[in-house]
């Protein structure tokens, strides 16, 4: 019984891994469009296409970046470019 369990647990994990690495479905609605202009290449690729976003970021719109946690260009500019790493 407790194998069946631990093997239903570990089923609802897996299942749940591909959900949560396609991000929100804001995130989805904000930067489908981002994502088809800038990183056609990486798609169907969930984790290529962040990657390709955050790297693309002073091209996002600013829905997408919003949605992404990501400063606008404006933003940098104001305080001096982009903040150091700790």
């Amino acid at each position: 019984m407790h194998n069946f369990i631990r093997l239903s647990a570990l089923l609802a994990l897996l299942a749940a891994v591909p959900a949560m690495a396609q991000g929100t479905q804001a995130q989805r609605d904000a930067c489908e469009d981002d994502a088809k202009r800038l990183c056609q290449a990486q798609i169907p690729d969930v984790t290529a296409i962040e990657g390709c976003l955050r790297a693309a970021a002073a091209s996002l719109t600013d829905d997408c970046r919003s949605e992404m946690g990501l400063a606008s260009p404006a933003a940098e500019t104001k305080s001096g470019g982009k903040k150091k790493k700790r």
